[in-house]
């Protein structure tokens, strides 16, 4: 869960996007079983450019 964490801080401070939406797609990409904190930051940032 400190991946999941890392990631989702570094998502929102670096887009100042909406906290619930990256923590929601995040989330879903832990579970998925993607664990590294640059990873899940770095599809974190792809999804929250696209929308």
């Amino acid at each position: 869960m400190d991946a999941q964490r890392i990631a989702v801080d570094a998502v929102v401070a670096l887009t100042d996007c909406d906290r619930d939406a990256a923590v929601a797609f995040i989330r879903r990409l832990y579970l998925a079983g993607v664990k590294d904190p640059k990873r899940l930051t770095f599809k974190g940032l792809q999804a929250m450019a696209r929308s």
